[in-house]
């Protein structure tokens, strides 16, 4: 049993309490317009270039059987419909300006991964968490990858969309110690316009998670333009505070735009490009509207504009 992972994040504060090893799972059903980890939306690997590593040596074209890459004065040019991402450039590049994102992992290379740090999860208060992409996804993987973490002393946290199948949740959830969910938009037309899915099948989820003996944090992405009002940050926390008391945390996470060069290197673009950050009155001012409407612990982090 393998599963496609594209990011191993060590020293992570901000996907559960201490100090966490956070694994990114390829693949996603939601397609969001400020997606932060566009290389984490296709659950096939997928070939990246660094313009700032590349020292144009070309070992990589002589490398490729496809002939897919072309090295321009603009940049390299991958043709992708050509590359069948064997990862022969990659291992050919002198520099690592080519690189596979997206490699297989088993359960039990992945559980000795996280093992290693081990020590940073006991003094923190730390742990694993699954994120992605939706690890959902690859939900038999997940469950048995916890399962072992567990098995070996580790705290789990999963990070998900809430868009899966419930019987999906029913394999995992007894293997979590903290669920992070995502609650973007409460109005049913709009979070189908921004994320490509139905809000109620993840309402039906954030329900019956509401209804368990697991801690939740709920976490909603403040978009400028998409999801930073008032009402809906207030609907959200409305929500929280009538159909989930299992949570303890309500986490509003300013905007930012440091994606945009990952979106460059997939040839990808990025609808949000020129949005501007929030402002840190307006974080303030949601936060309060947050804690009116009966949400518990809120927070708010990221970046924001100076005024």
């Amino acid at each position: 049993m393998k599963a496609i992972v594209f990011n191993i994040q060590r020293f992570s504060t901000e996907d559960g309490p201490g100090i966490r090893t956070t694994v990114f799972l390829k693949g996603c059903p939601l397609s969001c317009l400020w997606c932060h980890n566009p290389e984490g939306m296709s659950p096939k690997p997928q070939l990246l270039w660094y313009h700032h590593r590349c020292i144009g040596a070309r070992d990589c074209l002589g490398a490729c059987p496809e002939k897919a890459l072309e090295l321009t004065p603009q940049g390299m040019r991958i043709d992708r419909e050509r590359c069948t991402v064997c990862g022969l450039c990659e291992e050919a590049c002198p520099a690592a300006a080519l690189e596979v994102i997206g490699k297989p992992w088993s359960v039990e290379d992945l559980v000795e991964e996280v093992k290693k740090d081990e020590p940073f999860f006991r003094n923190s208060g730390g742990g694993v968490t699954l994120g992605g992409g939706e690890p959902m996804l690859q939900a038999e993987f997940v469950a048995e990858f916890l399962k072992r973490c567990k098995e070996e002393g580790l705290s789990t946290a999963l990070d998900t969309s809430g868009f899966a199948s419930w019987a999906r949740y029913e394999a995992v959830l007894p293997y979590v110690d903290l669920v992070l969910l995502d609650l973007k938009q409460m109005d049913p037309a709009a979070h189908e316009r921004m994320t490509g899915v139905k809000l109620d099948p993840i309402l039906e989820n954030a329900r019956r998670i509401g209804a368990l003996q697991v801690t939740v944090w709920i976490r909603t992405p403040i978009i400028p333009g998409h999801t930073d009002t008032v009402e809906n940050v207030s609907a959200v926390a409305a929500f929280i505070a009538r159909h989930m008391p299992n949570v303890v945390r309500y986490d509003l996470l300013a905007f930012n735009n440091l994606c945009i060069g990952q979106y460059d290197r997939l040839g990808m673009p990025f609808p949000l490009r020129e949005a501007p950050l929030m402002s840190r009155e307006h974080m303030e001012k949601l936060k309060a509207a947050a804690e009116r409407a009966g949400a518990p612990g809120v927070h708010w982090s990221g970046a924001v504009r100076q005024e």
